[in-house]
């Protein structure tokens, strides 16, 4: 997001690519991004993570180095790096306090850019740290809502809760009907294009999970039996053990190698 005035600018989830086959990372969709931020002259300020995601390696640390931008995150990002902790088994060096990152956001703060102001919005039940962004007329709502015709997002992660996301959605429909909620993800059937966003009346009256006719309690039920069958992402191992390090690799061992941990018949079902 770029303030139109001052060309200062925000950039929300960056993704370092990574190849699971091989295990190696590179920078170049991070690298066009900040070609283009070079090219034309806009300042980036804020780094903004809306959780720890488990599908994907931010590319966040990377930017740091290029860039001086703050990275913000939610400040319930704590409680997922203490769950991971104990799941990856993390020594006493790695802190839970949420020092890997420049601030730590909670409800109604907000973040000034340029001439835009963003407001912080709690919206839980995906993970516990979850956060959605609101500037202007858009709202940057992380892995709460896909499309319409795709639903809603998974809460089976550790201190997911499908009630919590019931109540997220409520809250960010109550933003008003024409905002435009930006997906993380779009998966389109056969016959439509990727969309970035759709507006909060489109999800309000088409969305298969959380419509406005569908009860907590409908909801809850449905999400957890669909929970129940789903296997977990392919990158959650590598990138929940970056993410929560904000990014930061680990220090190499002593033959000069970078090793991450893979937790045998601990994740999923």
């Amino acid at each position: 997001m770029i303030c139109q005035k001052t060309n200062d600018a925000v950039l929300i989830d960056p993704v370092l690519d990574y190849n699971t086959n091989s295990a190696r990372t590179s920078t170049k969709f991070t690298d066009d991004i900040l070609s283009y931020l070079t090219n034309s002259s806009i300042n980036l300020r804020y780094i903004l993570e809306t959780h720890v995601h488990a599908d994907h390696i931010t590319s966040a640390d990377y930017i740091k180095d290029k860039i001086n931008a703050e990275l913000v995150i939610g400040e319930k990002v704590v409680s997922v790096q203490e769950t991971f902790k104990s799941i990856f088994n993390l020594g006493d060096h790695f802190k839970t306090d949420g020092s890997q990152f420049d601030k730590l956001l909670k409800e109604s703060d907000t973040i000034i850019f340029g001439e835009c102001e963003i407001i912080a919005l709690n919206t839980p039940g995906h993970t516990d740290d979850s956060m959605s962004y609101c500037i202007g007329e858009s709202v940057f709502i992380g892995d709460t809502l896909f499309s319409p015709d795709y639903g809603s997002a998974r809460c089976d992660f550790p201190a997911g809760n499908a009630e919590k996301l019931y109540d997220s959605v409520q809250k960010i429909y109550q933003l008003g009907e024409n905002k435009k909620l930006y997906l993380c993800h779009d998966y389109p059937p056969e016959g439509r294009l990727p969309q970035p966003y759709f507006l909060s009346k489109v999800q309000q009256s088409e969305n298969i999970h959380l419509n406005s006719g569908i009860s907590k309690e409908a909801f809850t039920q449905l999400r957890n039996t669909r929970d129940e069958n789903l296997n977990q992402p392919k990158l959650i191992i590598p990138s929940i053990q970056l993410n929560i390090e904000a990014g930061q690799l680990p220090t190499p061992d002593s033959n000069g190698i970078i090793y991450l941990k893979t937790p045998i018949n601990v994740l999923g079902h």
